[in-house]
C-alpha cells in the first residue's frame, strides 16, 4: 500500500495544480464532474504552490483557477476533519474571491462569475445529497437574483456521505471520483481502483498524476506538512485560549462594574439614611420608606 493520498491538501493541489498539461487534463475533468459544465480550458492562477511549500505560513492550499470566459473557483480540499466554523469559513472564501475582482470603471454588470468548490470529509449540510450549490436565497428559497444572473456559488462536497460499499457499476462519475481520492493510498488492492484504473479513463489519469509523487519524496512532504497542521492547530488553540481568557476577563469586569454600582448605590442610601435621622425621623419610619428592616438600615450606617 502506497501513502500518497489525495485528502492530503498538498497532495490534491499538486495532482490537480502543477503547471504542466497531465495536471491540467485531471483539473479539467475535476470541474467537469463537479461543477456539473463541459470545461474545455483552464488556467491555475496559482500553480506556483506546489514548487515550494516550504516557504508558506499556512497549510491552506487553495487552487484558484480561471476558465476561458473569466470564471473564477476557488478549489479547496478541507484536510481537517472538524465541523468547526466551516460555513463561516467557506462563505469567507466566497465573499473575499467574488470582492477581488478589478471593477473600477465598470459597471457591476461586468462582474464575471466566482465559486467555491470544496471537498470535506464530514457530513454537515442536513440532506442525503454528496453535492450541494449554495446561492443567495430568502427564507422561502426565492433567489435574490436571476439563475442566469447569479455570480456567486458556494458548491459543497461531503465526501463521508458516499456509500463506499455501493456497487461500482452503480455509482456515477462524482461517486467514482470520490472513492478513488478515498482510496487511491490502496492502489491496485482495493478491487474497486483496481477496476477504474484499468477500465476508467478519467481514473486511469488521475493514477498517473499520484504515481509520479515517489514513496521517498511523499514521506518527506507528510513529515513537513503535518508539522504545519500542527502548527496551524497549535496557534489556533492559542487563539481559542486567548479568546476564552478575555471572555474571563470581561466577565470579571462585569461583576466588578456591578459591585461598584452596588457600592455607590448603598453610599447614596446612606447618605439619605444619615439625612433622615439629622431631621429626626425615626428608624421605624426610615425603614418603612424605604422598604427595609431595622437592621438592613443599622448595617448600611456601619
Amino acid at each position: 500500500m502506497r501513502s500518497a493520498n489525495l485528502l492530503n491538501d498538498f497532495a490534491f493541489k499538486y495532482v490537480f495544480g502543477e503547471d504542466c498539461k497531465e495536471a491540467n487534463d485531471a483539473l479539467k475533468s475535476l470541474l467537469t464532474v463537479f461543477l456539473e459544465r463541459k470545461v474545455n480550458h483552464v488556467v491555475v492562477k496559482n500553480s506556483e504552490i506546489v514548487k515550494d511549500f516550504s516557504k508558506m505560513k499556512s497549510p491552506r492550499l487553495d487552487l484558484l483557477v480561471e476558465f476561458d470566459d473569466q470564471t473564477t473557483v476557488d478549489l479547496e480540499m478541507q484536510l481537517r476533519q472538524t465541523k468547526d466554523n466551516l460555513p463561516i469559513r467557506f462563505s469567507y472564501y466566497l465573499a473575499r474571491l467574488h470582492g477581488s475582482q478589478e471593477l473600477e470603471g465598470k459597471y457591476y454588470g461586468e462582474l464575471k462569475e466566482t465559486i467555491v468548490l470544496v471537498f470535506f470529509n464530514v457530513n454537515l449540510i442536513d440532506n442525503n445529497r454528496m453535492c450541494n450549490t449554495f446561492t443567495l436565497r430568502n427564507e422561502d428559497g426565492l433567489s435574490f437574483v436571476e439563475e442566469s444572473q447569479d455570480r456567486m456559488k458556494l458548491r459543497t462536497v461531503e465526501m463521508a456521505k458516499l456509500d463506499v460499499n455501493k456497487p461500482l457499476e452503480d455509482m456515477n462519475e462524482q461517486e467514482k471520483m470520490i472513492y478513488y481520492f478515498l482510496n487511491c493510498h490502496k492502489g491496485m488492492d482495493d478491487s474497486k481502483i483496481k477496476v477504474m484504473i484499468e477500465s476508467d479513463g478519467v481514473i486511469q489519469m488521475l493514477e498517473k498524476r499520484v504515481e509520479t509523487i515517489s514513496d521517498d519524496g511523499w514521506k518527506k512532504i507528510i513529515e513537513d506538512f503535518q508539522k504545519l497542521h500542527e502548527n496551524e492547530e497549535r496557534m489556533e488553540l492559542q487563539l481559542e485560549l486567548e479568546e476564552a481568557n478575555k471572555q474571563v476577563e470581561e466577565a470579571h469586569k462585569q461583576v466588578e462594574d456591578a459591585n461598584k454600582q452596588v457600592e455607590q448605590k448603598n453610599q447614596e442610601i446612606k447618605q439619605m439614611i444619615q439625612l433622615m435621622l439629622t431631621n429626626g425621623m425615626s428608624l421605624e419610619f426610615i425603614s418603612k420608606s424605604l422598604s427595609k428592616s431595622e437592621d438592613e438600615i443599622r448595617d448600611l450606617l456601619r
